[in-house]
């Protein structure tokens, strides 16, 4: 016998003959390589005899599942004719984008679906789209940056706070903000997600636990920032604690870091291996929210999502504490996330790749670019958008498309126009590369009602 378990081990101990074995023997291999093989085999021998006992266990819980209930492995094909769906503002959005919805709405599990007018083409689900699913979740129609989200923290300071105080405000944000894949804080910060029992329940997320706790209170590359701007509350809410008015303020967007990233991309391999699906939809594959993996997944996204907003939180009480104030008011919202709630009459599961959370009363804020204003909303709760509105304002060109288009005097020239500093950022980052804000709020005037507006002033991106 050699040392490592094989399928055959397994199936000599009785285990039957179906993908349940090829997972298990991925999830030994990858966590638990360095245990005996024996103790593997004896553990093996009680999943067998006692397979209800190991139903939620992070090695063996697929298996388990598979002696109560075995599921057979089959092609889903798509349906002839797309689920009900609505488009907002068609004429900005690209083609691509559309036939990616209209390949969604055409899953077996799709109920409804919607297309923000910021919608560009991604992987799976467009960017700006939204589908409602029965019982099932679809690792990228949530997305790979879990739990993103944007936060705004409006300070009891008039707007003119930052004239004279440029040079030390930049200096807070490159001192106190970091981005991408190898900056982080030198003190860290502790925060309770840590102690949640996901982190050692699950085996992927145990081993993310300190990469997490070193990336908390960090931000991602491409379009995620930090900046200190302008808040003009023209319509505030009794519990803002406000006055109409121009407030100086930060702004944050960014996302679960490289956890999430490891989520979506273990989660979608699994998918793709238990959803055979036709080659032009494989992004597609979902997880049954009824299995092992279903489940597992909905926990580990919901603690991206959690650990996306504890890293927001770390950001501005950071930036609060350097400038030495209060922060009143905080209105966040996440997008690249699924949630269950009510379609129709029924409870689905609604991902919103991409897209504001819009239901009645629920408060949000839309970025512009770096050179245009961004907006505090009111969501109205459209049914027809499933309760959604848009992200930002959306790409007009691709990354690729703009490091061939711009250069960084034509950047320098248009920032300088807009009395906008920017520290980092890259040309695929450019204002020009994404569509006019104005536009697309006007094509969700039904989605959301404006409260005030949000204008950058000083920019902070990965370099």
């Amino acid at each position: 016998m050699g040392n490592k378990l094989s399928g055959r081990d397994l199936i000599k101990l009785g285990f039957p003959k179906n993908n349940s074995i090829n997972i298990a023997l991925g999830q030994i291999s990858r966590y638990r390589k360095r245990e005996k093989k024996e103790r593997i085999i004896a553990e093996a021998k009680d999943v067998l005899l006692h397979p209800e006992n190991y139903k939620n266990d992070g090695t063996w819980g697929k298996v388990a599942e598979g002696l109560v209930n075995p599921v057979q492995m089959r092609m889903h094909q798509l349906n002839t004719t797309r689920a009900p769906f609505t488009i907002y503002g068609e004429n900005e959005i690209d083609q691509q984008a559309k036939f990616q919805l209209y390949d969604a709405l055409k899953l077996p599990i799709s109920v409804a679906g919607a297309l923000m007018p910021d919608a560009h083409s991604g992987y799976g689900l467009p960017i700006g789209g939204v589908l409602a699913t029965d019982n099932a979740v679809i690792p990228y129609g949530v997305g790979v940056d879990i739990g993103c989200r944007m936060s705004l923290s409006i300070f009891d300071l008039p707007e003119s706070y930052s004239k004279g105080r440029e040079l030390q405000l930049e200096a807070i944000l490159k001192d106190h903000t970091k981005f991408g894949m190898y900056e982080a804080h030198a003190v860290k910060a502790d925060h309770e997600i840590f102690s949640r029992a996901a982190f050692q329940d699950i085996p992927l997320l145990k081993g993310l636990l300190g990469k997490a706790y070193k990336q908390l209170g960090t931000s991602g590359g491409g379009n995620h920032f930090v900046e200190f701007g302008v808040a003009k509350i023209d319509y505030p809410l009794a519990e803002w604690k406000l006055e109409a008015g121009s407030y100086f303020c930060v702004l944050s967007h960014s996302g679960s870091r490289g956890m999430g990233a490891a989520i979506a991309k273990h989660y979608t391999y699994l998918a793709t291996k238990q959803c055979p699906l036709p080659k032009n939809v494989q992004h597609l594959a979902w997880l049954d929210l009824n299995t092992h993996d279903g489940q597992e997944y909905w926990l580990a996204m919901n603690l991206a999502g959690d650990y996306a907003k504890a890293c927001h939180e770390d950001i501005h009480r950071r930036i609060a504490k350097a400038l030495g104030k209060r922060i009143v008011v905080t209105i966040e919202n996440h997008h690249n996330f699924a949630w269950k709630e009510m379609v129709n009459g029924k409870e689905c599961i609604v991902h919103r790749k991409g897209a504001t959370p819009a239901h009645e009363g629920a408060l949000g804020i839309i970025p512009g670019s770096m050179t245009a204003p961004g907006f505090i909303v009111l969501g109205k709760g459209n049914p027809d958008a499933l309760h959604s509105a848009s992200h930002g304002a959306g790409r007009l060109y691709s990354r690729s498309k703009c490091k061939s288009m711009f250069t960084h005097g034509e950047i320098k020239k248009v920032l300088k126009a807009h009395d906008v500093h920017l520290i980092g950022g890259n040309v695929d980052e450019a204002p020009m590369a994404y569509k006019n804000i104005q536009a697309v709020m006007g094509h969700q005037e039904g989605l959301v009602s404006v409260l005030g507006t949000f204008t950058p002033k000083i920019v902070r991106m990965d370099r």
